[in-house]
């Protein structure tokens, strides 16, 4: 049964209780001053967690001449991983499977077969061990194992999701390293950042982070920023759904009241422009005046130690995993870029070892610019991996059939299951 059209109507209504209490000049003043006086040096507990790499600065790129712009990367290289995501089965097992791709730009055949497939397994049963090690498949195209999770009492779907991601990703990555010439962009951060907010979500999941797997995935992400920096390539990772609230959270702890959810809402408020606005865009709005929409917006970098960047800042402990270079070399650095047409708002990383380079800076912006100009979205080859990585739901459907031939235990529905139609009954 669907709304009347008197329901549609009176929840709508709603908006207009709620339309009167917002005042949006104000969050245009308070997203000013929080650019001006508080993003050049933001603190937290006496801490550096947000300050600029060099320019503390927002500008603007005509949309088609970035698109028409030279690449200043020849060819650049994205890597994916994806999920079938968390299944639990009625013996008690949870299983996450994960499928990561190395793509290109212009396009390498043979290097776009080659995957890497990890199965995570959680069991509550604590004399099971499902170990295994790595094996070749596909004429030694696909490389793949089992990893059997740590136990913990709660969260298992979440873990396994991680771990199996994760490894999967970061694996690949290492084991392709020397086939990205002048620039590798992972599709998403460049640590995985999963791993170091289990920490804010649970102690059990605090300690486990630092147990020998999860330290050992970790380790792969630290040692392919080492790789990378040994060869001179830059490194980098697309932030599609960027959700850090580093910055409203260290400004509610200054007492400063946001009206922002996270960092992303503040930035798009900063680059945002509509008729009307001043040069730099974010300025006060006189009503819902027309978006202007033939410009990118973006910032310049920006170094972050606070949130789940923590982990890795020159004074984080890296979940106590060895660092060969000078620890600041670790530090994510990022930029963000705003898309007028799609209203949509990304961030860009790359490890401060590359980041603190200004010709790196300068030319990873303009690739970046120039690619979510032609795209409207993730660089080509972010997207090429993407669609490499990505299991479809038949074949998600598929394969969790299998485990449930394999286990000889079908899986455990929910009555959101049968709702929503995520497995066919």
């Amino acid at each position: 049964m669907t709304l009347d059209p008197i329901h549609v109507e009176n929840i709508a209504r709603l908006a207009y209780g709620i339309a009167g209490d917002v005042d949006t000049t104000d969050h245009d003043d308070l997203a000013e001053r929080v650019w001006s006086e508080w993003l050049p040096e933001l603190r937290r507990d006496g801490r550096v967690v947000i300050e600029p790499v060099d320019e503390h600065e927002r500008r603007r790129a005509p949309i088609d001449d970035a698109a028409l712009a030279e690449r200043p990367f020849e060819t650049v290289h994205g890597l994916d991983s994806g999920t079938i995501n968390p299944t639990t089965f009625k013996n008690g097992l949870v299983v996450d499977v994960a499928h990561a791709a190395m793509a290109s730009a212009p396009s390498d055949l043979d290097l776009h077969r080659d995957r890497t497939i990890v199965a995570t397994v959680h069991a509550g049963d604590s004399t099971a061990d499902f170990d295994d090690d790595w094996r070749r498949r596909d004429d030694g195209h696909t490389r793949q194992r089992v990893l059997h999770a740590p136990r913990v009492n709660r969260y298992a779907e979440g873990v396994v999701h991680a771990l199996a991601l994760y490894l999967a990703e970061g694996t690949h990555a290492l084991d392709h390293a020397d086939a990205v010439d002048d620039l590798l962009v992972l599709d998403g951060p460049i640590y995985p950042k999963e791993l170091f907010t289990w920490d804010d979500r649970n102690p059990e999941l605090g300690a486990l982070a630092r147990e020998a797997k999860p330290r050992a995935v970790v380790e792969k992400y630290v040692q392919l920023v080492e790789r990378f920096v040994e060869r001179d390539v830059p490194l980098a990772g697309f932030v599609k759904n960027p959700s850090s609230g580093t910055i409203v959270r260290a400004l509610g702890r200054k007492g400063v009241e946001s009206p922002w959810p996270d960092d992303t809402a503040l930035f798009t408020r900063l680059l945002e422009r509509r008729e009307g606005d001043g040069p730099a865009g974010g300025g006060a709005r006189g009503g819902r005046a027309d978006r202007v929409d033939d410009e990118l917006t973006f910032t310049t970098w920006f170094r972050s130690r606070g949130g789940a960047d923590a982990t890795m800042a020159a004074d984080g402990d890296a979940l106590g995993i060895e660092r060969e270079l000078d620890p600041e070399l670790y530090e994510p650095a990022f930029m963000i870029v705003y898309d007028p047409r799609t209203d949509v708002t990304y961030k860009l990383e790359a490890p401060y070892a590359f980041a603190r380079d200004p010709s790196v800076r300068e030319r990873l912006t303009r690739q970046v610019l120039a690619d979510v100009a032609t795209t409207r979205g993730p660089p080509e080859a972010v997207g090429k991996a993407d669609e490499l990585a990505r299991i479809a739901a038949t074949e998600k459907a598929a394969l969790r059939r299998k485990f449930e031939e394999r286990f000889d235990s079908e899986q455990q529905a929910t009555y959101d299951d049968r709702r929503w139609g995520k497995e066919p009954y």
